[in-house]
C-alpha cells in the first residue's frame, strides 16, 4: 500500500485553507439550525431539575398543558422504546423516573409550535422532589467507595520500598477543575419521522453511529430505521460525543409521538446545567529521589469525578492512567487512577480525553523535588526522561529532548532568564516568570475495536470524485485532510472531490471523530477506496495505451504511459468515461484498521497506542501580585506532526488547543453552591478565553524533519489533542512568578492571591 513516505507529495502535505473557511467568515455555510425548516416543525425544550438530588414524587404539568402551542408534554412512561442513553454501559436514563441525580437532569419534553412556547412551558412545569443529600466532592466519594470507574493500578518494583529507602522523600495534594465544552454552535438536533417507523436524524455529533444506535435504542426499532446525518459542527471538542446522542433521541421520540418533525436546541443556560464536561481530578502523591533529582519511587493516586453516571469515565481513566508518567520513568512506581460517582452532572469526553489530567501529576512532583534540591526543574525532567512507559511501550527520548530544546532556543530561554530576574529585582508587585512543559502524547482509542473506519469514493464520468467517510468535521479541517489524501492518490485537484456530509446510510458502524484518529482512520480509507478505484481505472488505460498496467502514470490531471518516446494522453474525466464505457466500476469502499495495538486490562500492560506525537511549550506570564491578575506575555510552541497532511490546518489546532488548554488552566472555573446547583451558566460567570488572552507573542512550529516512524498516512501524526497539554506551560510560568510549587487548578487571580497570602502570613 502506497504511503508517501518515500516521494514528494504534491496535494497531501500540502497548507490548504479549511474547505470552508470562506463559508465561515461570510455566514454562508450552513450549521443544523440554519438548514430550511420541514413543513410541520415542532419545537422541544426540556424540564430541568433545579435540585441536585431527591426523590421525584411528581410532574405538575396542568399549567404548562394550558399554556399556547403546546402540543404534548413526554415523560419517562411515554418512551416507545428503552429510557436508556448510556454510550457505553447501561442504566444511563434519559428522563429521570423515580430518583434526580444532578442540577440540571432532564426530567421531561415539551413539545410546542414555537422555541418559544416550549421554552415558557417548560419553565412551567413544577418538580416536586423530596430531596436528598448530594455528593459533591472527590473526597466525599473516595470515603464511600462511590466507584463509577473501579481503582486501577498500574505497578513496577516495589513502590513503598523505594520510597522508604530513598534519600529523599516528599508527598503532596491538588486538585484540577472540570471545563466547559462551550461550543459556539450549542446542542441540536433536528429529527423527521418517515414511514414505517423510519427516523431522519440531523444531528450535531461527533459520533453520527452512536447517535444512530441511541435513537434506535430509546425509539424500540432495529438500527436500518434510523438515518443520522451531520455536515458540520460550530464546535465539539467532545461534548458531541455522547451528549449529542441524548439530545438528538429526545428529538427523536418527540417526532414519533407527534408525527411531525422536531427540532430541539438547548439554550447556552440549559446545555451548560444538563450536558458533561471535563472530568475533574484529585491528586495525593508520594515521591521518593536522589541528590539529582532522578525518581526512584512514586505511589499516586488520580481520582476523577464522574459525575451521577458512567458515560465515557472508563475511557478518560484509562488515558489519565496511561500518562500519569508523560515521558518520564520512575524505577518503581504505583499509580492507581479510577472515578467515583457525586452528584454532579455525568462528566464526558474532553479534548485530551483525560491525558491532560494524568500529565499534570508529574509537572506538580518534577517541581516539588527541584524546589527541595534547589536545582533547574528542566535538569530534573532531564534526569528522568524515559525510553518505555510503564506499561511497556517504547518511547522516543531524543524527540522528547529535541521537541524541549527547540522550544526554548525559539523562546531565548537563557536571555530571556536574565531579563526577568532584572525585572523582578526592580518591581516590588509586579512579577514575570517562565515556565517550560513537554508531553508525549499517545494516539489510538484505548478500545482496540473503536479504532476502524469506513469510506467510499465515487468518479463521475467528467472526472469528478465525491467522497463520504465516517469522520466528522467540527472545524478542525478533517474534510479538507481527506481530500487531500484522494486528490493525492489521482493525482487532481482538490477541487476535483466533492465533500459530502457524513451519513449513517453511506458509511455504517463508525467509531467516532475524537481521540485525535481522525485523519489517521478515515484517511487511510478514503487512501484504500481511492487506490481500489485508481487500480481498476489504470487497467483500463493500460488497455487503451497497450502498455503494462504498472506503466500507467496518473499525474496533475492526466493519465499518460510512462514509457520514453509516448505522447499519448487522457484527462482524468476521459479515463472515467471510458471506465465506464468498459462496464468498470467507478464506486469502491474503502477500510481502515489500526495495526499493532492490544491491551491486557487486566495486568495493565500492552501496547495500546499506535504512535506517540511529541510537544513542548515555553511561556512567560506577568503577575500582579497585589491582585492575582495575570496575563501570558508570550508562548513559543513545538509539535511533532510528523510529516503534517496540511501544515496551514495543523498550526491552527497546535494555536486553538493551546489557547483552550490555558482557559482549562488559568480562567475556566465551574462552580456549584452547597445545594449542588451549578451557578456557572454562561459567560457572565464561566471565563473562557478571549482575544486578549492570547499571548501577544504567540510563536508555533511544526518540527522540522520529523517523519512518523510508525505506518501512518503519509507519515504524518495526529494533531487534535495534544497541543492542548502545551498549555502547562502556562501554570508552570505562574509557579515560577509566584514563588509556588503546589497549586490547585485553574490558577484563577483568586486562587493565586489567596496562596500569595498564605505565603506572606507565613505557616
Amino acid at each position: 500500500m502506497m504511503d508517501g513516505s518515500s516521494f514528494r507529495l504534491k496535494h497531501a502535505g500540502q497548507a490548504m485553507r479549511h474547505d470552508s473557511a470562506l463559508k465561515h467568515a461570510t455566514g454562508e455555510a450552513r450549521f443544523l439550525d440554519d438548514m430550511p425548516e420541514p413543513a410541520g416543525l415542532l419545537h422541544a425544550a426540556l424540564v430541568l431539575s433545579p435540585v441536585a438530588h431527591g426523590k421525584l414524587d411528581a410532574l405538575h404539568m396542568a399549567a404548562a398543558v394550558a399554556m399556547p402551542g403546546v402540543v404534548r408534554i413526554i415523560t419517562p412512561a411515554d418512551i416507545p422504546g428503552e429510557n436508556d442513553i448510556a454510550p457505553i454501559a447501561a442504566g444511563e436514563v434519559m428522563l429521570a423516573e423515580e430518583l434526580v441525580e444532578h442540577h440540571g437532569q432532564a426530567l421531561a419534553i415539551v413539545v410546542a409550535h414555537t422555541r418559544d412556547e416550549a421554552l415558557r412551558a417548560a419553565a412551567a412545569v413544577a418538580a416536586a422532589i423530596t430531596p436528598l443529600p448530594p455528593v459533591l466532592s472527590i473526597e466525599e466519594g473516595l470515603a464511600r467507595e462511590a466507584w463509577i470507574v473501579k481503582p486501577q493500578t498500574m505497578v513496577a518494583g516495589d513502590a513503598a520500598a523505594a520510597l522508604e529507602a530513598a534519600p529523599h522523600r516528599l508527598s503532596g495534594e491538588f486538585h484540577v477543575g472540570g471545563q466547559e465544552h462551550f461550543y459556539l454552535e450549542g446542542q441540536i438536533a433536528l429529527a423527521i419521522p418517515g414511514e414505517e417507523e423510519e427516523m431522519l436524524v440531523h444531528s450535531s455529533t461527533q459520533h453520527p453511529t452512536e447517535v444512530q444506535h441511541i435513537v434506535a435504542r430509546v425509539l424500540g426499532v432495529p438500527y436500518h430505521r434510523v438515518t443520522v446525518q451531520c455536515r458540520r459542527m460550530g464546535g465539539a471538542f467532545g461534548g458531541k460525543e455522547s451528549n449529542a446522542s441524548w439530545i438528538a433521541a429526545a428529538a427523536a421520540v418527540a417526532a414519533r409521538l407527534t408525527g411531525r418533525p422536531v427540532k430541539l436546541r438547548l439554550p447556552r443556560r440549559a446545555d451548560m446545567a444538563a450536558t458533561g464536561k471535563r472530568h475533574p481530578f484529585l491528586y495525593r502523591w508520594q515521591v521518593g529521589f536522589d541528590d539529582a533529582g532522578r525518581l526512584l519511587g512514586l505511589d499516586a493516586l488520580l481520582a476523577g469525578d464522574g459525575g451521577h453516571s458512567v458515560d465515557m469515565s472508563a475511557g478518560v481513566v484509562f488515558r489519565a492512567l496511561t500518562h500519569a508518567l508523560n515521558c518520564y520513568g520512575v524505577p518503581a512506581h504505583r499509580i492507581t487512577a479510577c472515578a467515583v460517582k457525586t452528584n454532579h452532572v455525568s462528566n464526558t469526553a474532553f479534548r485530551g480525553f483525560g491525558g491532560p489530567q494524568g500529565a499534570l501529576l508529574m509537572e506538580e512532583v518534577l517541581h516539588a523535588v527541584a524546589r527541595h534540591l534547589s536545582l533547574d526543574v528542566d535538569a530534573v525532567r532531564d534526569a528522568n526522561f524515559a525510553s518505555r512507559t510503564p506499561y511497556g511501550q517504547a518511547l522516543d527520548p531524543s524527540l522528547t529532548r529535541r521537541v524541549l530544546a527547540e522550544a526554548k532556543q525559539d523562546a531565548g530561554w537563557e536571555a530571556k532568564r536574565a531579563e526577568i530576574a532584572a525585572f523582578n529585582a526592580a518591581h516590588p508587585t509586579l512579577r514575570r516568570g517562565l515556565g517550560s512543559f513537554v508531553c508525549a502524547f499517545g494516539i489510538s482509542f484505548g478500545i482496540v475495536h473503536l479504532n476502524q473506519a469506513g469510506a467510499l469514493v465515487h468518479v463521475y464520468t467528467d472526472g469528478s470524485i465525491r467522497l463520504a467517510h465516517g469522520g466528522t468535521e467540527m472545524g478542525q479541517g478533517l474534510f479538507i485532510k481527506v481530500a487531500q489524501v484522494v486528490a493525492e492518490v489521482f493525482s487532481v485537484p482538490v477541487e476535483s472531490v466533492g465533500i459530502s456530509a457524513t451519513s449513517t446510510a453511506e458509511i455504517p458502524n463508525t467509531s467516532a471523530t475524537a481521540a485525535s484518529t481522525g485523519s489517521d482512520l478515515n484517511g487511510w480509507a478514503a487512501h484504500a477506496a481511492a487506490t481500489t478505484l485508481r487500480e481498476r481505472m489504470a487497467e483500463v488505460a493500460a488497455q487503451h495505451f497497450g502498455c503494462p498496467v504498472q506503466e500507467v502514470v496518473f499525474e496533475d490531471g492526466q493519465v499518460f504511459p510512462g514509457g520514453a518516446g509516448s505522447n499519448k494522453r487522457l484527462t482524468f474525466g476521459e479515463l472515467a468515461k471510458l471506465c465506464w464505457k468498459a462496464r468498470v466500476s467507478l464506486s469502491a469502499t474503502g477500510f481502515y484498521k489500526t495495526p499493532d495495538i492490544h491491551w491486557d486490562a487486566e495486568s495493565l500492560k500492552g501496547e495500546p497506542f499506535h504512535y506517540f506525537t511529541y510537544g513542548a511549550a515555553v511561556a512567560e506570564v506577568m503577575l500582579d501580585t497585589l491582585t492575582g491578575e495575570h496575563r501570558c506575555l508570550s508562548a513559543h510552541l513545538v509539535q511533532d506532526c510528523g510529516r503534517s497532511l496540511n501544515p496551514a490546518i495543523d498550526l491552527g489546532q497546535i494555536e486553538g488547543g493551546f489557547v483552550q488548554g490555558m482557559g482549562w488552566l488559568t480562567t475556566e472555573e465551574l462552580w456549584w453552591d452547597a445545594q449542588g446547583r451549578q451557578r456557572t451558566l454562561g459567560p457572565s460567570t464561566y471565563k473562557i478565553p478571549g482575544s486578549r488572552d492570547v499571548p501577544p507573542v504567540l510563536h508555533t512550529r511544526l518540527l522540522a524533519g520529523s517523519a512518523g516512524r510508525a505506518r501512518t498516512l503519509f507519515r504524518s501524526k495526529a494533531v487534535g489533542e495534544p497541543p492542548l497539554l502545551l498549555a502547562t506551560a502556562v501554570v508552570n510560568a505562574l509557579r515560577d512568578a509566584a514563588g509556588l510549587v503546589h497549586l490547585d487548578l485553574p490558577a484563577t487571580p483568586e486562587r493565586l492571591l489567596l496562596n500569595l497570602k498564605a505565603i506572606k502570613s507565613g505557616p
